[in-house]
């Protein structure tokens, strides 16, 4: 199966999943993006473990779902963002001050958007959660 943009499929399925209120779900393929974008998700509480299993081609993940996400989705095009229009870019995509966070890669790794304000860097703008 060829998968135009892999981390938009992942995060549709645990989007549906979530929605169906399932306890976990399984995204394929899983490169390692997807699974550093899981790690920032679940050091936030709203996913919970998740496993890679390898089955002889692109692998699979196993999520573990909590019922805690609202909304997710990939920000397309991936924009590049300065650390002094983080805030301005988090007011567009999300629905509140204090609710969810922007998921984007910089330098230092990926990392929520609340961190990179605290390490004063910008990056690529990857999704959102809330």
């Amino acid at each position: 199966m060829w998968v135009q943009d892999p981390l938009a499929n992942s995060l549709v399925n645990i989007m549906n999943s979530e929605e169906r209120g399932k306890n976990e779900c399984i995204v394929t393929p899983a490169p390692k993006l997807i699974a550093n974008v899981l790690r920032v998700l679940q050091k936030s509480g709203y996913v919970g473990e998740f496993e890679y299993i390898d089955d002889g081609r692109l692998g699979k993940l196993r999520i573990q779902l909590l019922g805690r996400i609202n909304k997710c989705g990939v920000i397309k095009p991936y924009f590049n963002v300065s650390y002094k229009d983080l805030e301005r870019v988090a007011q567009q995509y999300l629905p509140g001050k204090e609710i969810g966070f922007i998921i984007l890669t910089t330098p230092k790794g990926i990392m929520t958007h609340k961190e990179a304000l605290a390490n004063r860097i910008g990056g690529r703008l990857l999704a959102y959660v809330y």
